[in-house]
């Protein structure tokens, strides 16, 4: 399977090779983003301006003005602002009290449960107030509504959670992209080092692949300037998320196979740079372009590409191997985002980030970003970019796991 990539150029830099999302990785490509542009960040408001009152219209005004007064001067967290009355309410104690998190997510799970298992009590729906058809369908209205507030609500304690996680790693998020007056963008502490501290050893090789087919030859030199695509770059980000959530996934079940010494010799054995089609298709008429689900499995898939060629900086690792030995489903299974509420947050997370994109799709199926922008950017920013982006998707498994265990929401 060919691997499209194109060359972004800087006109006083050699080119930057990022990955064309193909096949199943266009969720990446076409991703739709949600109607209501978030760019207003998470804030630190100014002490003694918090307040959960309810009372008079006078004094619902006086606390939106307070609010308001507080984002001029916050300290932002991260780029996506939580909407719903949970996650406001989440908001303020990862501001004040990130560490009480977890014990209020407990708290909102607890209680979301509660309704959602009132709503399905079979006592309450066997008392039809009315044999109305008006009335039947307005309380499934009322369902359906209730239902999506409880998904919008679970949606923001999953990203709070994610937050609560770079926070106790002593990570900064990065803000919304916005150009300085000279058009650069990434004026970003470096957390490079934090980054990798939170990866084992066996996934953060399976990074630096990752890293070596997005910054390409110019992986050793992170002072160079280059001029890139915002869409694009945007697109990168949203693929490595999805690629630190694959790799967090299987990487759980690799530690935990080497813990009980029963991991094939495959994956013992990472000198040898084995055929990728001879691992990853054990049957001849499998079709495996259905498991592409980030960028990296895209080379994995399609066997070896040629020497210095795009994707020439893969490097045989012991987890790499692991992966290549599991048959077409379960890489299938592995490669999937389980639920919608976490393929949601990718979405609003980079929207949020990037801006929403203006692109269009042309007859042909193709992807017209004539109307994006470009915006510079050093290569060490990228890498601190997509570093973040993997660690993102990293925590999005763990923390819906979390969640999972007290509140079932994943489908598959």
């Amino acid at each position: 399977m060919d691997v499209a990539a194109i060359a972004v150029r800087s006109p006083a830099t050699p080119s930057i090779i990022l990955p064309r999302p193909s096949n199943a990785a266009r969720l990446v490509s076409n991703i739709r983003f949600p109607r209501k542009l978030c760019t207003t960040s998470v804030s630190i408001p100014k002490q003694g301006h918090m307040s959960f009152s309810v009372g008079t219209r006078r004094r619902a005004l006086v606390v939106r003005a307070a609010a308001s007064d507080s984002d001029e001067s916050a300290n932002k967290i991260a780029p996506l602002q939580l909407e719903s009355p949970i996650g406001q309410f989440l908001s303020q104690i990862l501001i004040n009290h990130p560490h009480l998190v977890p014990a209020a997510v407990d708290q909102q799970l607890l209680q979301l449960q509660t309704d959602r298992d009132s709503e399905s009590d079979p006592n309450k729906q066997n008392q039809d107030p009315s044999s109305s058809s008006t009335d039947l369908v307005l309380y499934r209205r009322i369902a359906e509504v209730k239902a999506n507030e409880r998904r919008k609500a679970l949606e923001e304690i999953l990203y709070a959670l994610v937050v609560q996680k770079f926070m106790a790693a002593n990570i900064s998020l990065i803000p919304s992209i916005t150009p300085d007056p000279t058009g650069r963008v990434d004026s970003w502490p470096n957390d490079d080092e934090k980054l990798k501290q939170l990866h084992s050893y066996e996934a953060y090789e399976m990074i630096q692949n990752h890293l070596s087919l997005i910054l390409g030859n110019r992986a050793g030199d992170l002072t160079s300037i280059a001029q890139i695509s915002k869409l694009r770059v945007g697109q990168v980000y949203a693929a490595s998320v999805m690629y630190g959530y694959f790799l967090k996934r299987v990487d759980q079940r690799f530690q935990l196979e080497k813990t009980m010494k029963v991991l094939p010799n495959a994956a013992e054995d990472s000198s040898v740079h084995k055929p990728v089609k001879d691992d990853a298709r054990p049957g001849n008429g499998e079709n495996t372009s259905q498991v592409m689900s980030h960028p990296e499995l895209s080379p994995w898939l399609g066997g070896d590409v040629s020497p210095g060629g795009f994707g020439s900086g893969i490097k045989p690792t012991r987890l790499r191997n692991y992966v290549m030995s599991f048959d077409g489903d379960t890489l299938q299974r592995y490669a999937t985002i389980r639920s919608k509420e976490a393929v949601s947050i990718i979405e609003k997370h980079t929207e949020a980030l990037f801006g929403r994109p203006e692109f269009a799709i042309t007859p042909e199926g193709a992807i017209d970003s004539s109307k994006d922008e470009n915006i510079k950017i050093s290569f060490g920013g990228l890498k601190r970019l997509v570093l973040e982006a993997v660690t993102f998707g990293s925590f999005l498994w763990d923390v819906e796991s979390y969640v999972e265990s007290s509140y079932h929401f994943v489908l598959n």
